[in-house]
C-alpha cells in the first residue's frame, strides 16, 4: 500500500467514526434516565460535538491528502491530527473504554488506528 492509501484510511476512520456518533445520540440520551432537562441538553451537546469533532478531523486529513500530502503544512496538521487522536484514545482508555456500552470500546482503538495509519502515511 502507498502512503497516500494510509493517509486516505486515516481520515476515513474518525469520519466514519463520527457520524456513527450523531445517530445514537438520543438512545444514549436517554440512557441516562430521569435526569434534569438541563443534563439532557449537555449530554446531547458534548455528544454531539465529539461526533463533529471527530467528523472535522477526518474532512482536514482528507482534504489535505488529497490537496497535496507532502508539503510543510500538511505534514503539521498529520502530525497535530496525531497528537489529537491520541490524546482522545487516552480519554477514551480511561472513560469510555470502562463503560458496558461496546461502542465506547471501539473508541480507544479506532483513535490510534487512525494515527497509526497517519504515521504510516508520513513515512511510506
Amino acid at each position: 500500500m502507498s502512503g497516500l492509501t494510509f493517509l486516505y484510511i486515516s481520515s476515513a476512520l474518525p469520519l466514519i467514526w463520527g457520524v456513527a456518533h450523531l445517530f445514537p445520540t438520543k438512545q444514549v440520551v436517554n440512557g441516562f434516565g430521569n435526569i434534569t432537562d438541563d443534563n439532557k441538553k449537555i449530554i446531547t451537546m458534548e455528544w454531539i460535538i465529539e461526533g463533529v469533532s471527530l467528523i472535522f478531523i477526518g474532512i482536514l486529513l482528507l482534504c489535505i491528502s488529497i490537496i497535496d500530502h507532502t508539503n510543510v503544512i500538511s505534514r503539521a496538521i498529520y502530525w497535530l491530527s496525531f497528537g489529537m487522536l491520541n490524546t482522545l484514545s487516552i480519554i477514551s482508555f480511561y472513560t469510555g473504554f470502562k463503560v458496558k456500552f461496546f461502542a465506547f470500546k471501539l473508541c480507544p482503538f479506532i483513535f490510534t488506528g487512525s494515527s497509526i495509519f497517519i504515521f504510516l502515511g508520513i513515512y511510506i
